[in-house]
């Protein structure tokens, strides 16, 4: 980050250069030494801010982006929020084909950026005509002057983290990082970070986290794309109903998948105990340890990095509404004890 009473140039300067913060209560019961790796600092409060804003330089060197253009994204709302932000500041218009598994927060947010937002069913195949895949294809072909990110198939997603956030979590451990937990979507924070730390020490392990009714986890270990493994669940920006090409699997070393529920459970649990407000994929990770510590995965002296990618304020409507934790049944009261927090005098 810049020195004290620096002044800078845009918001896009703070891009970057995220805290990693220590885990003191929360992994108390773990072994190993626990350090996250903070995303909500961008600007964009995401890890996002990183790839819309190489992605987007790396087209207006090569000449793909002119003044004017229209950027065109598929996104489950980060890529899209941190995109509509490079796109005002840059003078590009912005639309966003979004899924309808994405908080009434973060389409608000879109919206607010001054994106056009084309909202779509998650509940369908991705090859679905309707799918936020193909939607933004369509949007695309029938847009003069745009430009489509496919952050899904895109090599720039990986290379905006291997110049990036692997070179900052490498410098912040002072290279004594052991192993790497991260969700896994597009595949490009876990690869582009994976990729960079591997090259400094092979032996980092590098723990994917994956949803159930996703593919990813199977893929990793037969590579067959099974469609049984697919049905609908809630957590954004992590899993997969397709195999992205931006996930670089030979180099991730282990998959685990967690539920909804202990997720959601997990990040307002990492609230609770830290004061990191942090997203519902922060929760996924952090449960993904709790389930490795189950399996005796670290040891004493490991040097543990997890990647919180988000905010917790794009959650407000889903996992830190108590309405909305109810409907999913989601309070039990053997899980978590709720009381009333609110008097009103």
């Amino acid at each position: 980050m810049g020195q004290k009473n620096q002044v800078y140039n845009s918001v896009l300067d703070l891009v970057g250069n995220t805290p990693l913060i220590k885990l003191n209560t929360i992994t108390a019961p773990f072994i190993g030494n626990y350090f996250a790796k903070v995303e909500a600092f961008n600007p964009g409060h995401s890890s996002k801010d990183r790839i819309a804003l190489y992605i987007i330089e790396q087209a207006e060197k090569q000449g793909i982006l002119k003044p004017g253009d229209t950027i065109i994204e598929t996104t489950s709302g980060n890529t899209g929020f941190s995109l509509a932000m490079v796109s005002i500041v840059k003078g590009y218009k912005c639309i966003l084909a979004v899924s309808s598994k994405s908080s009434p927060d973060k389409i608000d947010m879109l919206k607010t950026m001054g994106a056009k937002v084309y909202v779509c069913p998650a509940n369908v195949a991705a090859d679905d005509p309707r799918s936020y895949y193909e939607v933004a294809k369509r949007l695309h072909e029938e847009t003069e002057g745009s430009v489509y990110i496919n952050q899904y198939f895109n090599q720039l997603n990986v290379d905006a983290h291997y110049y990036s956030t692997g070179p900052e979590i490498w410098k912040q451990t002072e290279g004594k990082i052991t192993h790497l937990v991260a969700c896994s979507g597009t595949g490009g924070t876990i690869s582009g970070t994976a990729k960079y730390l591997k090259e400094q020490n092979p032996d980092i392990k590098i723990l994917g986290v994956d949803a159930f009714g996703s593919v990813l986890k199977k893929y990793h270990e037969t590579r067959e794309f099974d469609e049984k493994e697919i049905y609908p669940y809630r957590i954004e920006g992590l899993g997969k109903n397709l195999i992205p090409t931006a996930t670089e699997f030979d180099i991730i070393d282990e998959f685990i998948k967690v539920t909804d529920e202990e997720s959601a459970l997990m990040a307002r649990e990492i609230a609770k105990t830290e004061g990191l407000f942090v997203g519902y994929t922060s929760g996924a990770a952090m449960q993904a340890i709790k389930q490795f510590n189950d399996e005796n995965t670290f040891g004493e002296d490991d040097v543990i990095v997890v990647i919180f990618p988000d905010h917790g304020s794009r959650y407000m409507s889903k996992i830190y509404s108590d309405k909305w934790m109810d409907e999913q049944g989601f309070l039990d009261t053997d899980k978590i004890e709720e009381k009333e927090d609110i008097e009103f005098i």
